[in-house]
């Protein structure tokens, strides 16, 4: 993730478009801490769909029990995100993160282990817990740090890292898929755990946060380690910018009429990257390609891997090329375009499939094999849309006062979405079917379109400061909430 772009770490100017600014290998940090905080999450996502079936044998679990064990994970990633932002806010970005590998290392070690279910449940809240945290706090870490002009290749990192976690993930699936294996599945995870903090540990805090808690010297030191070049010009303008912000704004702020449409805007996109039905396809793909035809772990396994995994990666890499040069929302827009049509084709795929007879052949029918590219389509639409670019709007739409609790808001609404999404799969299959379920995700897509084209401001190539000021420019801001 080099960049010889001109924008100072976290600070910029109309001018800076035209400074240069070397790459150095602090800059070099902030990439690996980004990348290797989405592939914390990336991993556990990933590995649990095929831990699932060693779980379900070890343990006799009912349906029930697998959404749960499924899902938990989710809800304590709700949890963290609600005290990462004060958190991060209080004792630094930078501990954030070192924090939530601490406990993310110490969940995975608790499900390796785990004699029973609800033992291996409390080491997914743990794990989930940690996975909210990073979430929140490394993301934030990145666009703190990050140049203007490449901020949204930076903080997209974080969705890469977590679409090269889950392709790991369903390697690992491949190679240890019997037996008791699936502990050494979770406890694997431990290691990218183990990762963030070599790479976090001799990183520093971002200026900002420095300078807010009035260490100047601190912020100075940070500043000469990503911009050596010009670290006086850019103190002053980092100085201008956040000088009378040594202070939080409270809670009431944050849900104050001033920052009205930025919060709503970010839960917005939040809630809409979940409930269009990412997660449901991620943790039970085996399930889903079971259903479509798949019947052989051998073909479920290739489908995930190769299928889900690999084209993820891929289209993630899309967007972290263009998000930058193409803008925000044009990405989000042609994203949901194609997954309201992958998602209806899938629809329309399952309703055949239920009644039609079963493949003599023991392998997918039609319709199971254009289900497998309906949903390959899904996820490269979701994969350069969504999947990352959410991520890059959520942490540059909030003001310098409200913005790690403003992040910290719109991820526990991510994650609250996509717990309701993973627990209640498997019932609204079974009560809808799965052509009823893909056709409510295809839709709330197209609702998401229409919204996007509607309530979101392109932010692109516009530094911290100039996107706080289009908001207090806005008709009915009430200026006097804001603490300048």
């Amino acid at each position: 993730m080099s960049d010889t772009s001109p924008q100072s770490a976290g600070v910029s100017s109309p001018n800076d478009e035209h400074a240069h600014m070397p790459v150095t290998k602090w800059l070099l940090l902030v990439g690996a801490v980004i990348l290797t905080a989405g592939l914390l999450f990336g991993y556990d996502q990933g590995v649990i769909s095929g831990a699932l079936v060693g779980i379900e044998k070890s343990f006799s679990v009912s349906t029930f029990m697998v959404e749960i064990i499924t899902s938990w994970v989710t809800l304590g990633a709700l949890v963290g995100a609600l005290v990462a932002g004060v958190l991060s806010d209080k004792i630094g970005r930078k501990s954030a993160v070192l924090l939530a590998a601490v406990l993310f290392a110490f969940g995975a070690l608790v499900e390796a282990l785990a004699p029973g279910a609800w033992v291996l449940v409390a080491g997914r809240l743990i794990v989930g817990f940690g996975v909210g945290v990073a979430s929140v706090a490394a993301p934030l870490y990145a666009s703190e740090m990050a140049p203007t002009r490449v901020r949204g290749r930076f903080v997209s990192g974080y969705q890469f890292g977590i679409t090269f976690g889950i392709f790991l993930a369903y390697l690992i699936d491949e190679l240890l898929s019997s037996g008791e294996r699936w502990r050494l599945m979770l406890g694997i995870s431990a290691v990218p755990a183990v990762l963030l903090v070599a790479f976090i540990l001799p990183s520093s805090d971002t200026p900002r946060w420095f300078l807010t808690k009035g260490r100047r010297a601190d912020a100075r030191a940070a500043l000469a380690r990503i911009r050596p070049d010009d670290t006086d010009a850019a103190m002053e303008e980092l100085e201008a910018s956040v000088d009378d912000e040594a202070e939080q704004a409270s809670w009431a702020v944050v849900f104050s009429r001033t920052w009205r449409r930025p919060l709503t805007i970010g839960i917005g996109l939040a809630v809409f990257q979940q409930v269009t039905g990412i997660n449901a396809i991620i943790y039970y793909a085996n399930k889903i390609f079971a259903a479509a035809g798949f019947i052989t772990p051998q073909g479920q396994t290739a489908a995930t891997t190769w299928a889900i995994g690999a084209v993820n990666v891929l289209a993630t890499l899309i967007a972290v090329a263009f998000v930058d040069k193409l803008g925000r929302k044009p990405l989000l827009r042609a994203g949901l375009v194609g997954m309201a049509l992958s998602l209806t084709v899938v629809a329309i795929c399952f309703w055949f499939i239920n009644k039609s007879s079963p493949s003599t052949t023991g392998g997918p029918t039609d319709a199971g094999l254009i289900t497998l590219v309906a949903l390959v389509v899904y996820i490269a639409s979701f994969a350069f849309s969504l999947g990352p670019v959410v991520w890059t709007v959520i942490n540059e739409i909030f003001p310098r006062s409200i913005r790690g609790r403003g992040v910290s808001i719109a991820t526990a609404a991510n994650w609250g979405s996509a717990w309701l999404v993973s627990q209640f799969f498997l019932s609204l299959v079974s009560t809808i079917g799965e052509s009823g379920t893909f056709l409510l995700f295809a839709a709330l897509s197209v609702v998401a379109f229409i919204w996007v084209s509607k309530a979101l401001p392109e932010t692109r190539g516009r530094s911290l400061e100039d996107i706080e000021q289009m908001w207090l420019d806005e008709p009915g801001a009430l200026k006097a909430q804001h603490p300048h």
